[in-house]
């Protein structure tokens, strides 16, 4: 689903905002919270749904890391930082693995005539930039729960290209309280519409000329 995609401007986006806002305006905020979580893991299981089986388990294991982590630093530190290795190396080896698995392989066979064959892997859609947040959140693990970490790391207007940032500037804008002011609502879809306007009237067409050098 693209941002720019009628099926996200007409129905998905609508129906997100209406439900979350409802919910919040109800008094309802871990249930707001839920509904985002529910909302990005669609928007990212609509390009494929099996590399949720990917960004859910990854979501799981860091948010216990990241627990461990607190439970251990202050009474015993050496443990808290060997989790905290051991969460980065498993992040970098799976981000690692799908992006240069081909790319060593194929060398391999290159240099020493070998002939291994390994299937084509799909690059998953934003593993970059959720391996890095959650790397992020771990080195800061910091009062943390299981569906503040979840909407934090898949939050659907930057789980595919960021950009990368610190928890604390994002959760507490989620537990805003009170009415939002309407022009909070005009600045949004004022900034929404200049950014979509950039994507379909200048990159999009930028693309058509660009892409068939970029094939070449």
């Amino acid at each position: 689903m693209l941002f720019n995609s009628y099926t996200f401007l007409l129905a998905f986006l609508p129906v997100t905002l209406l439900v979350f806002h409802t919910l919040r305006h109800i008094g309802l905020e871990r249930a707001s919270f839920l509904a985002l979580v529910t909302s990005s893991l669609v928007f990212y299981g609509y390009w494929n749904p099996k590399y949720l089986l990917l960004l859910v388990p990854l979501t799981l294991f860091n948010f216990a890391v990241a627990s461990k982590i607190i439970a251990y630093r202050l009474d015993q530190p050496h443990i808290a930082r060997t989790l905290l290795i051991a969460g980065i190396a498993t992040d970098l080896s799976v981000l690692g693995y799908f992006k240069y698995a081909n790319f060593f392989v194929d060398n391999f066979n290159s240099l020493f005539a070998a002939n291994i064959i390994m299937a084509t892997i799909v690059l998953p859609l934003g593993i970059s930039f959720f391996t890095f947040q959650k790397i992020a959140f771990i080195v800061d693990a910091y009062r943390l729960n299981l569906l503040d970490f979840s909407l934090f790391v898949s939050f659907l207007p930057q789980l595919i290209a960021g950009p990368i940032v610190h928890h604390a500037e994002v959760l507490p804008q989620f537990r805003r309280q009170g009415k939002i002011p309407i022009h909070y609502f005009i600045q949004g879809a004022t900034i929404f519409a200049i950014g979509l306007a950039k994507k379909v009237l200048l990159a999009d067409t930028a693309a058509l000329y660009a892409t068939p050098h970029f094939a070449a």
